[in-house]
């Protein structure tokens, strides 16, 4: 069973801790427990706040793997499943697709609505239960700042791909250009959080932190250095839909 729905569930995200979250000690717990209580509403929310614009990223995502019949793919922080279903959707389709995430809300959602050839996995993202270089293609939408500690998520990433393999990550990026830079601040500290709130009718305080999280990760270039630190040969980017989603493929030496 779900846990309870997000509108009876208690506080995680307060001011407080909203100042920098991804400093706070216990940030994993909190995205947990958060993700937990926002499931049953995320797909909808994801599409209202994109404007249906996620379901384009992701296919802009799978393209960029450029996906053979011989890959496997891991997604990591699969949320209900969209990216690694793009991913089994995709033609030719990879040899296998797994979906490993910590949230058990939404690893329910996800098996529920998806076809059997993706399987499921609940995992952290810094403690994978994969075996060195056992997959050739991991992705991550729009997770990688939801991690505890970004380095040991990327090392993981690293770790479980086979020589030649490649990383996928899709992420939130501030546009450059100052009038879109002003409108997209506008939008996602005032009217996202407010529609997702009133769609959700979420308690945990998810949408005050996922803005918040957007605005004070990383940036590009620190996020490219990141990769290579965890042991990419090669990463390149890609942004687009104004600014506001950053592609990174990296890839680990053949």
């Amino acid at each position: 069973m779900l846990r309870a729905m997000s509108k009876d569930a208690s506080p995680v995200w307060t001011s407080k801790n909203l100042t920098d979250p991804h400093r706070v000690g216990d940030k994993a717990d909190r995205v947990r427990q958060m993700f937990d209580a926002v499931a049953p509403t995320y797909q909808l929310i994801n599409t209202l706040a994109s404007a249906g614009r996620d379901a384009a990223w992701r296919r802009r995502g799978v393209a960029l793997a450029r996906v053979e019949r011989t890959d496997d793919v891991l997604d990591v922080a699969c949320g209900t499943g969209d990216f690694a279903r793009a991913f089994a959707d995709h033609r030719p389709s990879p040899r296998s697709v797994i979906g490993a995430d910590f949230s058990q809300g939404m690893l329910e959602l996800a098996a529920a609505q998806t076809p059997t050839a993706v399987r499921w996995c609940r995992a952290d993202a810094q403690t994978l239960p994969l075996t060195d270089e056992s997959v050739s293609v991991v992705s991550c939408a729009f997770g990688i700042r939801n991690f505890q500690n970004l380095s040991a998520g990327l090392a993981e990433m690293a770790r479980v791909l086979r020589p030649g393999g490649r990383a996928i990550i899709l992420e939130f990026s501030t546009p450059r250009s100052p009038v879109w830079k002003w409108l997209y601040r506008l939008y996602l500290l005032h009217i996202m959080p407010m529609l997702a709130t009133l769609v959700s009718r979420d308690r945990t305080g998810a949408y005050r932190y996922l803005p918040r999280s957007v605005l004070s990760f990383a940036s590009d270039a620190t996020i490219v250095e990141a990769l290579h630190e965890a042991g990419f040969a090669s990463v390149t980017t890609d942004r687009f839909s104004a600014g506001i989603v950053t592609a990174y493929r990296a890839e680990v030496a053949s």
